[in-house]
C-alpha cells in the first residue's frame, strides 16, 4: 500500500486550492531552476533510471522516449500532452487538470527542457469544457509569475498553448492528434516516419500522456531512486487507478503499481456489489483491454507485465467491475458499437469490421445467431488486429476476442435459449 508521503498528486480529490498559490504551498515549483540546472540528458537519465513507463496506455519507457528527440536539428521541437481522455472508463487525466493542473504546467517545463522544445501543445478532449478553463487558468498565472514564458526565471523559453478538441476518440491516437492540431481532420497518420523524426508541422515531436508529465517534476525533486523503490521490477512507481462499475465507491485514486487488484478494491472502492464471490469480470485498463474472468482475478496484481501474461493490458488502469448480473454479451456488444461509431474510417478493416462486430453481437446479445458464428466473428477479429493504421482496429478486436475466450458459453446459452424458444412457438 502507498503510504501517504510518497503521495504526487496530493489534491487529487479538490480539497485544497488549486491555484499556484496553493499548488506551491503543496511542494510545487519549487526549485525547478535547480532541476533545470542538471541539464537536459541529466533529466532524461533520470526519468530512465525512475523507470516511469508512459501512463496513457502502451506503458513506453518515458525516459527512453524522450531521448529519440534529435539534438542538433534545425527545425524547432514541440511536446504534445495527450489530454484526450475518451477512453470508456478512465478519468485520471481530468482529475489532475481539475484539481492540480500546476504539476502539469510545471511538468511542460522540465520534459520541454529535456527535449530542447520551446513549445508545448496541450491537447484537451472537446467535452472537457471545465477542465479546460481551469488548466488554462493555471497555465495565464504561471505566465503572469514569469515561471513560463519568454524570459522567464527558470531561464529556458517556454510557450504552452492549450488546445480544444471537438470531440472526436481517434485524436487521442497520437498521429491523429497531431493532424487534429495542424487544422486537418483527426485521421492516423502512416508510420514511420514516427513523431520524433516528423511531428507537428513536420518538426521532431514527443507526444506524452498528462500523467505521465505531471510526474515528473516531483521524480526530479525526490530522485529515480525514490520512484523506483516503489511497485514492482520494471513497473515502478505510482499510478492513477479509475475504479468504476459495480463496486460500492467508484474512485479515482493513487496507489502503487503491482498493487493486488482485490486489495485495491476492497480499501478503495468498498469491494465488489455484493461480495468478492459475486465478481464475475473485470476489464483491467479501459474498454479496449480484454476482460479478465474473475477465476483469474484472485492473485491478479494491477501492471503492466501480469496483465500481458493473461492476454490482457494496464491500458490507462480504468477498473470496470462486472458483478454476476451483468448482462456480459450486451455490455461487449455496447463497446463494440463504440468503436464502430468511433472509427476514423481509414482503413476498410476497421471501416467495415468494427460495424460488422457490433451488428453479429447485438444479434448474439438476443441469441438470434448459430454458433458457427462464434468461429467466425473471432476469424474476423483476428484480420482487423494488426492490419490497420492506428491501434484502434486492436481497441475494437481485443474486448471481443476477451469475450470469446472466456465467456463463449454464456454466448452458446444464449443462443439454445433463443432457438428453443422459437422452436416452442412454432409447435
Amino acid at each position: 500500500m502507498l503510504a501517504d508521503k510518497d503521495r504526487i498528486f496530493t489534491n487529487l480529490y479538490g480539497f485544497h486550492d488549486w491555484r499556484l498559490k496553493g499548488a506551491r504551498a503543496r511542494g510545487a515549483w519549487a526549485d525547478t531552476k535547480a532541476i533545470l540546472d542538471k541539464g537536459q540528458d541529466g533529466i532524461i537519465n533520470e526519468i530512465k533510471a525512475s523507470g516511469l513507463r508512459g501512463r496513457g496506455g502502451a506503458g513506453f519507457p518515458t525516459g527512453l522516449k524522450w531521448s529519440f528527440m534529435p539534438k542538433a536539428d534545425p527545425r524547432p521541437s514541440y511536446l504534445v500532452v495527450n489530454a484526450d481522455e475518451s477512453e470508456p472508463g478512465s478519468c485520471k487525466d481530468r482529475e489532475i487538470m481539475r484539481h492540480d493542473p500546476h504539476l502539469l504546467v510545471e511538468g511542460c517545463l522540465v520534459a520541454c527542457f529535456a527535449m530542447r522544445a520551446h513549445a508545448a501543445y496541450i491537447y484537451v478532449r472537446g467535452e472537457f469544457i471545465r477542465e479546460r478553463e481551469r488548466l488554462q487558468a493555471a497555465v495565464d498565472e504561471a505566465y503572469a509569475e514569469k515561471l513560463i514564458g519568454r524570459n522567464n526565471i527558470h531561464g529556458w523559453d517556454l510557450d504552452i498553448i492549450v488546445h480544444h478538441g471537438a470531440g472526436a476518440y481517434i485524436c487521442g491516437e497520437e498521429t491523429a492528434m497531431l493532424e487534429s492540431l495542424e487544422g486537418k481532420k483527426g485521421q492516423p497518420r502512416l508510420k514511420p516516419p514516427f513523431p520524433a523524426g516528423a511531428g507537428l508541422y513536420g518538426a521532431p515531436t514527443t507526444v506524452n500522456n498528462v500523467e505521465s508529465i505531471a510526474v515528473t517534476p516531483t521524480i526530479m525533486r525526490r530522485g529515480a531512486t525514490w520512484f523506483a523503490g516503489i511497485g514492482k521490477p520494471n513497473n515502478t512507481g505510482t499510478k492513477l487507478f479509475q475504479i468504476s462499475g459495480h463496486v460500492e465507491r467508484p474512485c479515482v485514486v493513487e496507489e502503487e503499481m503491482g498493487i493486488p487488484l482485490r486489495e485495491l478494491l476492497e480499501r478503495h472502492a468498498g469491494g465488489v456489489r455484493g461480495g468478492w464471490d459475486n465478481l464475475m469480470a473485470v476489464i483491467p485498463g479501459g474498454s479496449s483491454m480484454p476482460l479478465i474472468p474473475a477465476a483469474q482475478c484472485q492473485d491478479l496484481t494491477m501492471d503492466f507485465d501480469s496483465l500481458s501474461k493473461l492476454k490482457s493490458g494496464m491500458g490507462t488502469a480504468a477498473i470496470i467491475v462486472m458483478d454476476k448480473s451483468t448482462d456480459i454479451v450486451k455490455a461487449f456488444a455496447r463497446i463494440a458499437y463504440f468503436y464502430k461509431h468511433e472509427s476514423c474510417g481509414q482503413c476498410t478493416p476497421c471501416r467495415e469490421g468494427t460495424g460488422w462486430m457490433w451488428r453479429v453481437l447485438d444479434r448474439m446479445a438476443k441469441g438470434n445467431a448459430d454458433k458457427s458464428e462464434i468461429d467466425l466473428l473471432f476469424d474476423v477479429t483476428k484480420q482487423i488486429e494488426g492490419h490497420t493504421i492506428c491501434a484502434l482496429g486492436e481497441a475494437a478486436a481485443w474486448p471481443v476476442q476477451g469475450l470469446i475466450r472466456n465467456f463463449r458459453h454464456e454466448i452458446e446459452a444464449r443462443i439454445d435459449q433463443y432457438h428453443a424458444a422459437h422452436k416452442v412457438a412454432a409447435e
